[in-house]
């Protein structure tokens, strides 16, 4: 399996109003490092799995709606909890999306899986990953 890797981040704001949170229930920010891995089974004819570009503009696009927000307040999160697994769940459907209008160019076909990974310090990270 072949793999492309790009990474970036988001700033956003939210709370988890359940116990099991401790102080995290109240409003609190956070940056999270973004890291969305492309799998394919071969390579193409340039010998690329995925453009490394189209990738890490896809990956720009799919976080711009959700930096600097307070995901409270943002329609993809209403009745959810917004914890580091449930956020990489929504950007990696993005991203799948993506995959599927093609907007990875010629390879997106090849696309076999997704990975995405938010880091949340330096000591702990969540992700979600599957086929498509």
């Amino acid at each position: 399996m072949f793999a492309v890797e790009v990474r970036d981040h988001i700033m956003i704001a939210h709370s988890l109003p359940r116990p099991v949170f401790g102080p995290a229930q109240g409003m609190h920010g956070a940056t999270f490092v973004v890291d969305a891995a492309f799998f394919t089974k071969d390579v193409d004819e340039d010998g690329l799995a995925v453009d490394i570009g189209a990738a890490t503009t896809v990956l720009a696009e799919v976080l711009k709606p959700l930096n600097y927000q307070n995901l409270d307040e943002v329609e993809a999160f209403k009745g959810k909890v917004s914890t580091t697994e449930v956020i990489a769940k929504h950007i990696f459907d993005q991203l799948a999306k993506a995959v599927s209008d093609k907007r990875l160019g010629a390879g997106s076909h090849r696309i076999c899986r997704l990975k995405v990974t938010l880091h949340e310090s330096h000591a702990a990270r969540g992700w979600y990953e599957a086929d498509l």
